[in-house]
C-alpha cells in the first residue's frame, strides 16, 4: 500500500522577530508539527534564487538528515526543486521563483502577541503547479491551506487545485485554517475556499468578519458556527477564543466540544494556532475521538506558546498520540 501524506501547503517565509529571524509561515508550522506525531508529512510552498531563499532550505534540510520524499525523487519540472525528506516523516517540495523569498515583520505586544507585517510579492505567492503537484494530491491523506496564499493569482490557482485534486471520502480531511490577515483576502477568495473544505477552523475576530461578508447578524457565536457548518456542509469547525477556550462542533450531532486554554508562561504566541491545527488533525488520522482530539490540540497549542517561534521539539507525552 502507499504511503499517504499531510500537507500544508501556501507561504513559507522568514518571521522578523525582535529577536532575529525565524522560519515559519502557517503550511510549514503546520507541516512541522505534523511530523511529530509520526505521520508523513509535506510541505509544499517556493522560496526565491536568493539568500534568504537558500538560507530557509539549508535550515529545514540541516534541521534533520535529508532523504528524497517518497513518490517524488527528483522532480524537476517547473523550476520545482527535487523533493526532500527531513527526517521522520517531515518532507519539502519547493519551488525556486525569481521573486524574494517572503518575509513578514513581527511585533510582539506584553503578552507575546503578534502583529504582523506581510510583505507583497514574495515568492510563495508564485507557487508553480507542477506534476509533482498532481502525483503528490493523489496520495494525500489530509490538506491544511488557509486564505493568504490565494492573495495573488498564481498561488491561488494552484492550492485550489491541489485541494480539489485530493481524493474525496470518508476520513479525508481538507482543512481551511482560515488566517484572515490585514487586507489580503476579498469576499469571493473565502466563499470559494469554504467551498473547498470540510473542516474550518477560526477565531472570534474571522468569525465576525465572516458574518459580515455572509449578513449573519444577530446571532451568538454558537448559532454563527452551526450556520455555516450547515451552509458549507462541514464535517467540523472549530471556534478559538484566545484565553477564553476553544470550541469544536461536528456534523450530525448537537453536542460541542468546549475547553478552557490551558494557564502557562506565554514566551509568545507565534504559531500556536497552526500547532492547534496539526495536532487536532494528527488525532484525527490515528482514530481518535473529536474529543481526544481537541484535548491533544489545546495542549500542545498551549506548549508552544510557553516557547519561542513556531516550531519547538515538543515533548514525548505530548507526541505520542494513541488509539
Amino acid at each position: 500500500m502507499e504511503k499517504e501524506f499531510v500537507v500544508g501547503i501556501g507561504e513559507l517565509l522568514w518571521d522578523m522577530l525582535p529577536g532575529g529571524r525565524r522560519l515559519g509561515g502557517a503550511p510549514a508550522n503546520f507541516a512541522y508539527h505534523v511530523s511529530q506525531f509520526g505521520l508523513e508529512s509535506v510541505l509544499v510552498s517556493a522560496v526565491g534564487r536568493d539568500e534568504a531563499g537558500e538560507a530557509a532550505v539549508r535550515e529545514l534540510v540541516e534541521t534533520m538528515s535529508a532523504y528524497p520524499l517518497p513518490g517524488c525523487t527528483g522532480l524537476t519540472d517547473s523550476g520545482v526543486s527535487k523533493g526532500q525528506r527531513l527526517g521522520p516523516g517531515f518532507n519539502i517540495l519547493i519551488g525556486m521563483t525569481d521573486f524574494p523569498t517572503g518575509t513578514v515583520g513581527v511585533e510582539l505586544d506584553a503578552d507575546g502577541v503578534p502583529r504582523y507585517d506581510i510583505r507583497m510579492q514574495a515568492a510563495w505567492d508564485n507557487i508553480p503547479w507542477t506534476s509533482a503537484l498532481r502525483q503528490l494530491a493523489s496520495r494525500t491523506r489530509a490538506v491544511c491551506f488557509g486564505i493568504l496564499a490565494r492573495r495573488s493569482p498564481v498561488s491561488c490557482r494552484t492550492v485550489s487545485r491541489f485541494v480539489d485534486a485530493v481524493p474525496a471520502g470518508e476520513g479525508q480531511w481538507r482543512i481551511l485554517d482560515i488566517n484572515l490577515r490585514q487586507h489580503f483576502y476579498t469576499r469571493d477568495v473565502v466563499m470559494d475556499a469554504l467551498r473547498q473544505c470540510n473542516i474550518l477552523k477560526i477565531n472570534e475576530e474571522e468569525l465576525t468578519v465572516l458574518s459580515g461578508m455572509l449578513s449573519l447578524t444577530g446571532v451568538d457565536s454558537t448559532e454563527l458556527c452551526r450556520r455555516l457548518m450547515h451552509q458549507f456542509d462541514l464535517k467540523i469547525l472549530i471556534l478559538t477564543c484566545g484565553v477564553q477556550g476553544s470550541y469544536v462542533f461536528a456534523s450530525g450531532g448537537e453536542d460541542v466540544s468546549f475547553l478552557d486554554t490551558p494557564k502557562v508562561k506565554v514566551a509568545d504566541t507565534v504559531g500556536a494556532g497552526d500547532s492547534f491545527t496539526a495536532a487536532f488533525a494528527s488525532a484525527l488520522i490515528r482514530g481518535l475521538s473529536i474529543q481526544e482530539a481537541h484535548r491533544l490540540a489545546v495542549n500542545v497549542s498551549a506548549y508552544v506558546c510557553s516557547c519561542e517561534g513556531a516550531m519547538p521539539v515538543l515533548p514525548e507525552g505530548l507526541r505520542a498520540v494513541r488509539h
